[in-house]
């Protein structure tokens, strides 16, 4: 979990529910991360949002307001699971807690991806999961790496879990493989488009069945250790609805102001995609796994920002496509060649890197290096510009 969500979790026994109120609850969620300064560019946004302020302004500052309640919405998410669910919720580890925190971190990545799918902008929903992907396997793990291992010699991590989100990495990796080949061996371009869309379809519904087995494998893997809430359901409930709701609004005024970024700012609407939206869903979590890492806590660190990968390619990816078939939008898993390539080296040095169980920081410093180069090539790969 994230530290910034540790007032949620306390380890005094079932007793601590006992004062919980909703005004406690209310001032344990806004004291729950420094995040929640960000909170003042929400009804900034909003009104510059309707007085028909400038494209740039308006996804500047809807930008900013959607971080903090992004990390709010993952907080009262975790909360609401774990008051939901007693019996299983409060008898987990850091695996598990790592597991939720990325699930429920991931819910502004689904929002703003099923918006952008019903405005038709298919390449921008395809290039903020492939940033999604990056920016946590390359940049978090990057700098977990570099400033976790500036003041230790190595630091290690659990072998068997590195190895699992290695092969899990690599099923990701193959389901994006599989399209682009498809595309290339298809005797004419109707023939690619038709066969890609139920290729797409069809390997949704399987990463779906493998992120639920995913889960269960995580769980049963736990040993128990007891965790009280601090929250109260009613007012769980009562933030989720409420934070959801304005995540939605203030996503709704992002997407409808990239065209007017991408022509201002003389960028292509990739770049913004697969470089500026995953930062508004996982700064938090890129904060608090390298807060991780400075503790040594590296199997939370690798929990948050490799899991944070997975969930992407097995359950954000998957339920964006069937969202696509849904609504009558061709979303398939078919990436450009170049996007296709980028991913497939970038996996490959990560799973060589993580498959030991050991990091050092000149491993940061490589991590680091191939995001750089990545976000280089994408800023001057001429991309088409529909």
């Amino acid at each position: 979990m994230n530290q910034e969500n540790e007032p949620l979790i306390g380890h005094s026994g079932h007793g601590a529910q006992r004062n919980l109120t909703f005004w406690s609850s209310f001032k344990t969620t806004m004291t729950s991360s420094y995040f929640n300064i960000l909170l003042i560019f929400v009804p900034i946004a909003l009104i510059a949002s309707y007085t028909n302020a400038s494209d740039p302004v308006v996804f500047s500052l809807n930008f900013l307001a959607i971080i903090p309640l992004a990390k709010l919405l993952g907080f009262e998410a975790y909360a609401w699971f774990t008051l939901a669910t007693e019996e299983i919720a409060l008898r987990t580890g850091s695996t598990i807690g790592a597991l939720l925190n990325a699930t429920f971190g991931n819910a502004v990545e689904l929002i703003l991806g099923i918006i952008a799918l019903k405005e038709g902008l298919i390449r921008v929903v395809q290039a903020s999961i492939l940033g999604s992907i990056l920016s946590n396997i390359l940049l978090v793990l990057g700098f977990c790496f570099l400033l976790g291992g500036s003041t230790r010699q190595e630091q290690s991590f659990n072998v068997t879990a590195a190895q699992t989100s290695s092969s899990l990495l690599a099923l990701t990796t193959l389901s994006m493989l599989i399209p682009a080949a498809f595309s290339a061996t298809a005797t004419t371009a109707n023939e690619a488009e038709e066969g890609i869309l139920k290729l797409s379809h069809g390997t949704a519904l399987i990463l779906l069945l493998v992120y639920i087995l995913f889960l269960f494998f995580q769980y049963e893997d736990e040993a128990d250790e007891d965790e009280t809430p601090s929250t109260t359901l009613s007012f769980s409930i009562v933030s989720l609805i409420a934070i959801a709701g304005f995540v939605s609004l203030h996503a709704e005024f992002l997407v409808g102001a990239i065209e007017g970024v991408v022509e201002s700012w003389g960028i292509d609407e990739t770049f913004v995609g697969i470089i500026l939206l995953p930062i508004v869903g996982n700064a938090a979590e890129h904060v608090s796994s390298v807060t991780f890492a400075l503790k040594n806590k590296m199997n939370l660190c690798i929990g948050i920002a490799v899991s944070s990968s997975l969930q992407i390619g097995l359950l954000v990816t998957p339920v964006l496509v069937i969202a696509g078939w849904a609504i009558g939008q061709p979303m398939t898993l078919f990436f450009e060649n170049f996007e296709t390539v980028v991913l497939f080296s970038s996996v490959l040095i990560v799973n060589y890197l993580i498959q030991d169980g050991r990091s050092n920081w000149l491993e940061g410093v490589q991590l680091l290096s191939v995001y750089a180069i990545v976000a280089l090539a994408f800023y001057v790969h001429p991309t088409n510009k529909d």
